[in-house]
């Protein structure tokens, strides 16, 4: 490996460990103690991806999707909808950021994967992506419900934000059983 590329691969890496430092910008707003950071949040995606039981998903996609769909986060923030920028702008800015990351690593071969995974999730036409966009909201209620226990919050928002949107029948599976407990603490 040159110098140069082991120099992109390190300034890429930098920018990877900002995502490990920004936490989540929903539970800050929501008062959450020691918030999770935004890897935190695509590390349990991907080991959630790892568990899907469907032979028709490229489940190594599923996987590296859910590891790359926030990265432009490091560069832009985790923007909310409750942030007044409109969804056009956010997705304007988190492509800006994707290019810039695909720039840092030199538009390799790795850089174009990573960006063609992120524009796959972003437009959500495949499988795949419906997948991924299901654990990213699976996981967000997941994290509220434990919120909610070691917290002691009510976070019915995050729940409210994701009734009726889960397309997956085992992300459906383990939607119910956070419901179940949630409803099994009241």
């Amino acid at each position: 490996m040159s110098q140069s590329k082991a120099s992109s691969v390190i300034e890429f890496l930098s920018i990877v460990e900002r995502l490990k430092r920004t936490k989540r910008t929903g539970w800050i707003n929501s008062g959450i103690s020691g918030p999770e950071s935004i890897a935190d949040h695509m590390y349990r995606m991907g080991i959630m991806a790892m568990l899907i039981e469907d032979e028709s998903l490229d489940r190594t996609r599923c996987i590296k999707m859910a590891i790359v769909h926030d990265l432009a986060e490091a560069l832009v923030g985790d923007i909310t909808p409750f942030d007044g920028v409109s969804k056009t702008e956010k997705y304007a800015r988190e492509k800006q950021g994707m290019r810039d990351i695909v720039d840092t690593l030199g538009n390799s071969t790795v850089a174009q994967e990573i960006e063609a995974l992120w524009i796959e999730y972003e437009e959500d036409q495949t499988s795949e992506a419906h997948l991924v966009h299901d654990l990213d909201k699976c996981e967000m209620i997941q994290q509220a419900m434990e919120y909610e226990i070691s917290d002691k919050k009510q976070l019915d928002s995050f729940f409210n934000t994701t009734k009726g949107i889960f397309r997956h029948p085992q992300v459906q599976s383990w939607v119910d059983e956070i419901y179940r407990r949630r409803q099994a603490r009241d």
